[in-house]
Parts: C-alpha cells; sequence; structure tokens
C-alpha cells in the first residue's frame, strides 16, 4: 500500500469520525431545542444559555462537518461537464481546484480568523448576555477547526487524485508493453 493511500485513508478515518461527532451534535441540537421550547412556551421559563448552546452546537456542525462533506461530495458542485467525464479527467479537476482555489481560500480563512481567535483566547472572552454561555473563544475556535478538517480532506483528495492519475498511466504503459 502506498504512502498516499494511507495518509488518505487515515484523513479520511479522521473525518469521518468527525462527521458522526457532527451527526450528534444534531441530535444535542434538535434535543436542546425541543426543551427550549418546552421550557418557554409551556412553563414560561428561559435560560439564555440553553439558546446558546444550540446555537453553538449548530456553529460546530457546520464548521467541523465541512471536512465529512467534502469526503463524502456532498458539497456543492456544478457539474455539468464534470458528471459525465472520465475518471482522469475528474481527477485533474479536481486537483486543480483543491490547489488552485481550495488551499488559497483556507489560507486566507486561517491568515485573517487566527489573531481574531487568538485574542478571543486571551481575554477568555464570554457571551455578553448576562447569563450566556462562558468561553466563547470556544465557539470562536470552530473557524480554525474549519480550516483544518478542510485542509486535511484537501491533502487526502489530492492523493487520491495523485493515485488516480498514476494508476491511469500505469494502464496506459501496461496497455502499450502487451502490444
Amino acid at each position: 500500500m502506498s504512502v498516499l493511500t494511507q495518509l488518505s485513508r487515515i484523513i479520511d478515518k479522521i473525518n469521518n469520525f468527525i462527521g458522526n461527532l457532527c451527526a450528534i451534535f444534531v441530535f444535542s441540537m434538535v434535543l436542546v431545542v425541543f426543551a427550549v421550547v418546552v421550557l418557554r412556551y409551556g412553563f414560561n421559563i428561559g435560560f439564555i444559555w440553553m439558546q446558546e448552546v444550540y446555537v453553538w452546537l449548530h456553529s460546530f456542525v457546520f464548521m467541523l462537518g465541512a471536512g465529512f462533506t467534502y469526503l463524502a461530495n456532498e458539497h456543492v458542485r456544478i457539474d455539468v461537464f464534470y458528471r459525465d467525464a472520465s475518471k482522469k479527467y475528474k481527477a485533474i479537476v479536481d486537483m486543480i481546484g483543491n490547489i488552485i482555489l481550495l488551499l488559497p481560500f483556507i489560507y486566507i480563512i486561517w491568515k485573517y480568523s487566527f489573531s481574531f481567535v487568538y485574542r478571543s483566547f486571551l481575554m477568555n472572552e464570554v457571551s455578553r448576555e448576562a447569563g450566556g454561555m462562558p468561553a466563547l473563544f470556544v465557539l470562536k475556535s470552530a473557524i480554525l477547526w474549519f480550516c483544518i478538517v478542510l485542509f486535511l480532506q484537501v491533502i487526502s483528495n489530492i492523493c487520491k487524485s495523485l493515485l488516480t492519475l498514476s494508476n491511469t498511466r500505469s494502464q496506459l504503459t501496461s496497455g502499450f508493453s502487451k502490444k
């Protein structure tokens, strides 16, 4: 098994685990929203922290789930030309898209959000709402986690593209040698 295959499998396992964690977050979010609604409208009781919990969970689902979504190939794609293309063409398009479009996007988000999150950690930032969630910096760190999980999945997808292209080349050369 090649190094690229092993690296890709390890990264895919990480993002698969995070995807399952996000599924737990979604279920938890439903339970919290249900509890907020029942408490508010059934008993006229409200907790700010409880309302913030489901916002936090929602944020983590989207930010952490990005890598899993990309792993599952469920991201938004305009595939008019891509859908019926060969594996080689798809691998080339994926690699170019990952390197030229997605990696710079991840870098820009990381670069401009790192100081934002770092300052939040230094301040030990908390919710502005009275009775809100402590440790707002944990929520803000989801931006950096988004960059990490998506970067890892980009590396995995580049490995898969390289493997596809190398398999295509080896099939071509082995096909020529048989003739």
